[in-house]
């Protein structure tokens, strides 16, 4: 980890204290959280599988109740 230094509102700082009290964690901890969830997160569509099937759909998303009106 390298240390670094931000500047921050005095009732951010107060915000981020009470935060970090109340979830027993430190300050730093969630500064490190926020920016992973915030600003590194993956882009959307990124993740997760790409297709459930392969081949040939059978109907559209307009229709797809339509499977329960045959008996």
């Amino acid at each position: 980890m390298v240390k670094t230094q931000v500047y921050l509102r005095e009732e951010e700082l107060a915000a981020l204290h009470e935060a970090a009290r109340r979830s027993g964690r430190t300050v730093a901890e969630l500064v490190r959280e926020a920016i992973r969830t915030v600003w590194l997160r993956p882009a959307a569509g990124t993740e997760g599988p790409v297709a459930l099937w392969d081949g040939e759909p059978r109907g559209t998303s307009v229709d797809h109740d339509s499977i329960y009106d045959r008996p």
